[in-house]
């Protein structure tokens, strides 16, 4: 007993298993979480260890080596990024897609836990999962800025404790929340600022400061028996900050030489690094992480209404205000509200163009209900598996509604020609039914085979475009079982043929004998086959788009970075750089001068870097706000780079555009060189390209490097190691210890000051060991200098880094083979005998997708092919059926080309898959057509008459069909909107394929089946058509 029948025989049951659909899937749409893109696994994870004052040999010859060394040969290690800037070291170790991270980040911890010690002010690594320790586009949920109200006595950096308090305590509990991150600034420390020069009076060396103000603690010495009781043995050893000061140094004539009399100790905030400034006013910044699979939408309400009440209260009271900088659920909501209005709009007009073939309202109906009830079996499945309702998903979704009016299309033209002979309603659906079942079941197992190559897209893309495959496949595996029980179960009641059916139903027939006729002739058979499949092919070859990597995704902001010059201060930057800005962005934001401004922020990061971000008032105008950025804003400051551009919501310099040209060699004096001219040879070749270098290219970094003369340390008592502690004492300080006051810990650092030039330092009085005195120029020699401001690993080697965008019009294929072919060449000769180019960024991460695409679309073809061969029987018939294939290409191709007309568009990642959605649909009609033909060939009929009997019998579906999906995909195509460009080049390369494949697969597939045909079939055929002609 097959399926249709069941259903027939228990009409209750098949009503009770619709009505759980939709229920359960109406919870299930309720429940979903809400973002904007799907969940992206980043199997990175990042390691940073701060080491306070090092320079960046240091910290690459300390830190960075020796945990490189110890991390190599992980399992599933792709890559190991590392970088060594002024105070600290980050790497970046990058993992095959599918690695068990949980498994992986132990192994990184043990590998870390067997190094040797750290140097004694290093802080312990900080090891996370995920790039940039969670922070990346598409994790962060908003930024807030904590500014102060009018009145309130600042800087604002001085509420840095109690907004991290609040923030962390009632923003990090939110569900959906994972990390908040503060920016203001240096922690607090307890500073012990020493006089150099009265210690050298009072003969103290400055290294027993060292080991004296660092050497206090508290200390336990475990329990004593005392008759009935035990007593803890402890040593309260550690000073307050207030008693410091009572610390005995040494002793002279009898008196003690205590720390007060060479410092003073007091709990200041850390030297100045970053600075932060939202809407004209200094502002601490907050950067607010969420959880992977977080709800966004739900997420990001509950954080805006904990901070409305943060507003209200504790901030209130403390004179402060805050406010939102970007919020994305606005883009959210209007990205999903298009979408889903599109899917709407894609239903009526669906709906609409079948009643234009049906010509009855119960039949369009019936037809119609197949929408609502997959959709929401998919909305069910999705959240089932963990899936998110995003933008992909949801298009998915809109592209499948056309799909799933397939299947229900075919059986009830199938029943309503049943009905036609006379046949009663329950035998005319179990007849229909059952008569087209092996067909429906092979075009939608086909079409669900073809998404092998996104399931097995083992990279971040392959993850991105899953949700496309799993909604379109649930949606199209629900519509053939809506097709097979609910359809028959409600045409065997409510269906009714007319005569508007049976007049609609006459162009097939007249259809299909011209279609027979025209392939009567071998020789026009051969010359449509050709003309067919020989002009598409090449066509497609030659009229193929640029490829590119993602579609370009823009949000309404400019995004822009900065790089300052080499020794310039967090001060200086505000004073020369970031007030200027302020004034000249101030009258934009108070409405005097177009564009007006919604909101901007200036970020300045520790280690001489920045951003800054401008929303405008009007989104409209978010090109003429570019330029009045890049040619207003930020022009005009000496030896500043800026790179500005309208923000790109998949993140990431370049729009999805970027090719990094990797330069590495162990010579960096040579490499830096190399890079020089590699960036004019560039600029060069591929004029209107965008280059830009995150890393300076000279050794400007200013530099005094103290020489050590041996002999007169040794004379006076010391060793290098004691100068050494000198000399970091009287820069950034030296740390000698922690803190703790019961509630946070601080970092004891002694420094001096005092000095001002190098002559200064040179003349700063040191006491020896020995009891006496020397300068400091003494002990070394001082010599100013320039060294590198960050130095730069890839896999152990030394990498600099030339980023490039393609130049306007240019694709980033175009551009990779323009690299390769004229600017590699020019570059190779001048790096070092050891030197080497590597390409990364989009570039790199295209190929690989391509190439993936490449196997994955021939896996798919053979699976196609073999599975159709099954069901066929026949080899042939399925080597026919995907003959057709090329048609659909040269459709598809052909539609990105006519919308590029109106808008740009390149072949882009998502815009592939588009041509693997089509092969699916493109096989679906000539699988109709094929099986058709076959069957009638088996109950008795001629080659012709089965090839005309088959275009009568499945023309009418298939235009049906075909146009219904045409519907369905236009509002994805013409309306605009945000997020539109995520998936207008896909629905076009559908709509497109598959117009064009509906049409000529008439004319081929007739002429393909008929191969071969006996000479006495096309006698008879001829003689048949004559007496037609004569009658």
């Amino acid at each position: 007993m097959n399926l249709t029948e069941r259903a027939l025989k228990n009409p209750i049951g098949v009503a009770v298993g619709v009505g759980l659909i939709v229920v359960l899937g109406l919870v299930a749409l309720i429940r979903l979480p809400v973002q904007l893109f799907p969940d992206i696994e980043e199997p990175v994870v990042t390691i940073f260890t701060g080491w306070r004052a090092a320079a960046p040999a240091e910290v690459e010859s300390e830190l960075i080596e020796p945990q490189e060394q110890a991390l190599r040969g992980l399992p599933g290690l792709q890559q190991i990024q590392s970088f060594a800037n002024p105070g600290g070291a980050f790497i970046n170790l990058e993992f095959a897609i599918g690695t068990d991270m949980g498994r992986t980040l132990i192994d990184v911890i043990a590998r870390m836990n067997q190094l040797p010690p750290l140097p004694r002010d290093a802080d312990a690594p900080r090891i996370s999962l995920g790039e940039d320790f969670g922070g990346g586009p598409n994790q962060t949920l908003s930024w807030f800025f904590v500014q102060l109200k009018p009145g309130t006595p600042g800087p604002v950096e001085n509420y840095r404790r109690e907004v991290e308090d609040l923030f962390r305590s009632r923003i990090e509990s939110i569900p959906g929340v994972g990390t908040v991150n503060v920016n203001a600034g240096a922690p607090d420390e307890l500073r012990i600022a020493f006089d150099p020069y009265r210690a050298a009076e009072l003969g103290i060396p400055i290294p027993s400061i060292v080991g004296v103000a660092g050497s206090a603690d508290d200390v336990s010495g475990g329990f004593a028996e005392l008759g009935r009781r035990q007593y803890t043995l402890r040593f309260a050893g550690r000073y307050h900050p207030d008693q410091l000061g009572e610390l005995v140094l040494d002793w002279r004539d009898g008196r003690p030489v205590r720390l007060a009399d060479v410092a003073t100790i007091s709990v200041e905030r850390g030297d100045r690094n970053s600075l932060s400034v939202q809407n004209n006013n200094p502002a601490i910044a907050v950067q607010i992480l969420k959880e992977s699979g977080a709800d966004v939408l739900a997420t990001l309400n509950a954080v805006k209404a904990e901070v409305a009440a943060l507003r209200d209260g504790p901030l209130a009271e403390m004179g402060l205000g805050i406010e939102q900088s970007f919020d994305p659920s606005v883009f959210i909501n209007q990205a999903l509200g298009l979408v889903s209005g599109n899917l709407v709009a894609g239903v009526i007009l669906a709906i609409g163009v079948l009643w234009l073939f049906l010509r009855q309202f119960r039949s369009t109906l019936l037809v119609g209900v197949a929408i609502p009830v997959s959709v929401l079996a998919t909305v069910l499945v999705m959240m089932v598996t963990g899936h998110s309702l995003n933008v992909i998903s949801i298009a998915g979704i809109a592209f499948a509604v056309g799909m799933t009016l397939d299947a229900a299309t075919i059986v009830l033209e199938s029943i309503l020609q049943g009905r036609e002979r006379g046949l009663a309603p329950a035998q005319a659906a179990l007849e229909g039914a059952t008569r087209v079942w092996p067909a429906l079941f092979a075009s939608t197992l086909t079409t669900i085979i073809v998404f092998l190559p996104v399931i097995f897209m083992n990279n971040a893309e392959g993850q991105l475009f899953a949700d496309l495959a799993l909604t379109i496949s649930v949606a199209i595996a629900m519509s053939l079982v809506m097709a097979m029980t609910v359809l028959p179960v409600a045409a065997a009641r409510w269906l009714k043929p007319t005569a508007a059916t049976q007049k609609a139903a006459e162009w097939p027939r007249r259809l299909g004998e011209r279609m027979a006729a025209l392939t009567d002739s071998p020789r026009q058979r051969r010359i449509t086959i050709a003309a067919c499949l020989v002009a598409p092919a090449a066509l497609t070859w030659l009229l193929l788009p640029p490829i590119d990597y993602l579609p370009p995704v823009k949000r309404d902001a400019i995004d822009g970075f900065f790089q300052f010059p080499p020794g310039m201060n967090v001060d200086a930057i505000e004073t020369e750089v970031v007030n200027p800005m302020i004034e000249r962005l101030r009258p934009y934001m108070a409405g005097e001068k177009e564009p007006a401004l919604k909101n901007y922020y200036i970020l300045i990061w520790p280690n001489g870097g920045g951003s800054i971000g401008v929303r405008p008032l009007d989104p409209a105008k978010i090109d003429e706000l570019g330029r009045v950025i890049n040619e207003e804003i930020t022009t005009g400051f000496p030896d500043l780079n800026v790179f500005a551009q309208q923000g790109n919501l998949f993140g990431g310099f370049g729009d999805g555009r970027n090719i990094e040209v990797r330069l590495q060699s162990a010579d960096f004096d040579a490499l830096l060189a190399t890079a020089r001219a590699a960036e004019d040879v560039i600029r060069e070749k591929m004029p209107g390209a965008q280059v830009q270098t995150f890393q300076d290219l000279e050794l400007s970094e200013p530099e005094l490097r103290l020489v050590p003369d041996d002999r007169r340390i040794s004379e006076s008592g010391w060793t290098r190691a004691n100068v050494a502690t000198v000399v970091r004492a009287l820069g950034d300080g030296i740390w000698v210890g922690e803190h703790f006051d019961g509630e946070r810990r601080l970092d004891m650092i002694l420094r001096a000051g005092g000095w001002d030039s190098p002559d200064a330092l040179a003349a700063v009085p040191v006491a020896t060991p020995t009891g006496g005195v020397v300068r400091l120029g003494e002990l070394v020699a001082i010599e100013p200098t320039v060294a590198s401001t960050g130095l730069r690993r890839v896999d152990g080697r030394r990498t600099i880094g030339i980023n490039v965008v393609a130049p306007p019009g240019v694709s980033l294929q175009q551009a990779m083979r323009q690299l390769e072919t004229e600017v590699d060449p020019a570059i190779r000769p001048l790096l070092p005998p050891d030197g080497g180019i590597r390409y990364a960024g989009d570039a790199g991460s295209l190929e690989t997708a391509l190439a993936d695409m490449r196997v994955n679309i021939s896996l798919a073809l053979l699976v196609l092919f073999l599975l159709m061969a099954a069901l066929f029987r026949s080899a042939r018939d399925s080597a026919l059926v995907l003959l057709t294939v090329p048609l659909a290409s040269l459709g598809g191709v052909l539609g990105i080309r006519l919308l590029n007309l109106f808008t740009p568009q390149t072949l882009d990642m998502l815009t592939m898959v588009g041509f693997i959605i089509l092969l699916g649909a493109a096989v679906n009609n000539a699988i109709l057509l094929v099986e058709s033909t076959r069957s009638s060939e088996r109950a008795g009929m001629d080659r012709r008459s089965a090839v005309r009997h088959a275009l009568e019998e499945r023309t009418r579906p298939i235009f049906a069909t075909s146009l219904g999906q045409l519907a369905g995909l236009l509002p994805m195509i013409v309306v605009p909107g945000p997020g539109a460009a995520l998936y207008r080049g896909l629905a076009t390369v559908i709509a497109g394929g598959m117009l064009l494949n509906t049409v000529f697969m008439l004319v081929l597939l007739p002429a393909l089946l008929r191969l071969g045909e006996p000479a006495a079939a096309l006698s008879a055929a001829a003689a048949g058509r004559a007496l037609e002609e004569g009658a």
